[in-house]
């Protein structure tokens, strides 16, 4: 058992999630920093919404300075990286493929039906994509709507978008690339490098389930028995405290006790070293207007967790874009505020292309967190550089929420 303090761990979790200091803005973007940085991170959370910009493209640019989104683009259709379910539906590197088979293996049993319910539409789509290479969703036509995902009522999707869909699902296809906001899709088996085809092949079932363990608990560091997401696959609590138990007697995992904190949480052994070297640091508190400062995405890796979020930082947050407006206490793409190793609050904002300007709707520090004109002026200083790495020149604090 492995016992630090509070600060120890948040300052821990910042640093392997590229969150601490300014070490990840001392170079200009380019792909192959930003595939580093998928590698590090393991994978990032894809998301449509787009109130700011999409999920991926604020946690890149959370942590790289000049963060372009073509590069990620890029990556896509260079076939380095790949987009698939992790936590959701996530950017993973490509080599990575091969042990994502235990979910694609549960998700063509879970859709065999839907599948065989749409047959010629599902035939129809293969063909044109064996035969014509990749094509753009916008080249699959039909008339006929059916019950998509995220039908909650009427049938409102196009057949072929559902094709589409369940096909990408099941990793019968895959997304080879995008233009702006439009898919290309490509079959795998013809789209996905040979050499990594044949590792697929080769490698068990067990062993992809067992990979697929280890991407999880890298991806999150600290992690507990009690997450239901517990390596990106559907697990009951019996056999996710016997996986976690194995590691530990074998020596890959170390519990580790949390001051001020109930939950039980684990590290990786490797790992060890690390947060003893950061529980050596000063104790003393950072001033917070030195920051960095960042405006985190609802999905950002470092919130994927929020039981973990609520025992490091203190801090409640839900994403309130699915709850009705007037059930909401902050705001529909409410951003936490992370300055140093502490979250001070948050922002909710829009980007209004119109006026090319970036509008703050709420912007709400914690209660504990003192005013500062140098934390003011520090905050301010960010909202610009936030503004400015959107593309928009001007920023807008509507009333009467001020900085």
């Amino acid at each position: 058992m492995l016992k630090v303090d509070k600060r120890t761990a948040r300052r821990f979790l910042l640093q392997k999630q590229r969150l601490r200091g300014n070490e990840n803005h001392s170079f200009t973007s380019n792909p192959t920093e930003v595939l580093e940085m998928i590698r590090s991170l393991e994978c990032l959370q894809i998301d449509p919404v787009a109130v700011v910009g999409q999920n991926q493209h604020l946690v890149l640019n959370a942590r790289i300075q000049g963060y372009k989104p073509e590069h990620l683009t890029e990556l896509l259709g260079e076939g380095k990286v790949i987009e698939y379910k992790a936590n959701e539906a996530s950017v993973i590197p490509m080599e990575d493929y091969p042990i994502l088979e235990p979910i694609r293996a549960r998700m063509r049993a879970g859709l065999q039906e839907r599948i065989e319910a749409l047959g010629p539409v599902v035939e129809h789509v293969l063909h044109r994509l064996q035969k014509e290479g990749p094509l753009p969703s916008r080249a699959f036509k039909s008339d006929i709507k059916v019950h998509g995902y995220w039908d909650n009522k009427a049938p409102s999707t196009k057949e072929t978008s559902h094709a589409l869909n369940l096909l990408m699902d099941t990793g019968d296809i895959r997304v080879v690339g995008r233009v702006g906001t439009e898919r290309y899709f490509g079959i795998s088996e013809l789209t996905v490098p040979k050499k990594i085809l044949q590792q697929t092949k080769k490698l068990t079932l067990e062993e992809a389930k067992q990979g697929l363990i280890d991407k999880y608990i890298k991806a999150y560091r600290i992690f507990d028995a009690t997450d239901p997401r517990f390596g990106w696959q559907r697990m009951k609590a019996v056999d996710r405290r016997e996986e976690i138990e194995r590691r530990v007697q074998e020596g890959k995992l170390v519990p580790l006790e949390i001051d001020e904190v109930k939950r039980s949480y684990f590290i990786l052994s490797e790992d060890v070293p690390v947060i003893q070297d950061i529980a050596k640091e000063s104790s003393v508190d950072t001033d917070l207007a030195e920051g960095p400062i960042r405006f985190l995405p609802p999905l950002d890796s470092l919130l994927w967790r929020r039981e973990r979020v609520v025992d490091l930082f203190d801090f409640f947050y839900k994403w309130e874009i699915y709850i009705p407006k007037e059930k909401r206490e902050f705001g529909p793409y409410t951003m936490p505020i992370l300055a140093g190793d502490q979250l001070i609050g948050r922002v909710d904002p829009r980007v209004d292309r119109e006026n090319n300007q970036l509008v703050i709707q709420i912007f709400k520090l914690e209660p504990h967190i003192k005013k500062t004109p140098k934390l003011r002026k520090a905050l301010q200083v960010t909202l610009e550089q936030f503004a400015g790495s959107l593309g928009v020149e001007k920023v807008i604090v509507e009333k009467p929420y001020k900085i």
